[in-house]
């Protein structure tokens, strides 16, 4: 099992257009991705109801886990952006 702990890079959180953005990072890693916040219960992170629903903040910790192979490329990648703010999944860590 792989996981990042990362605190959230956008100012207003994992909302509307962040939230957007990391769905459609999540669900390009090709790999299942659950997203939760410190603490909290996980939730797929390839669904923008899940995450929404999730009400994380900007520099608010959370966690990022993934059993399947490749995932610890896919993380990397999702970790960065989510604590970057970036507006797209970087090509490479």
């Amino acid at each position: 099992m792989a996981e990042r702990r990362v605190n959230v890079g956008w100012a207003e959180g994992l909302h509307a257009r962040p939230a957007s953005i990391f769905v459609r990072a999540a669900t390009a890693t090709g790999v299942p991705v659950t997203i939760a916040k410190a603490g909290g219960n996980p939730v797929n992170a390839a669904s923008m109801l899940a995450v929404l629903g999730l009400g994380a903040q900007g520099g608010e910790e959370i966690v990022l886990v993934s059993e399947a192979e490749g995932a610890d490329i896919a993380l990397d990648r999702l970790a960065k952006l989510v604590s970057e703010g970036l507006e797209e999944l970087p090509e490479t860590v």
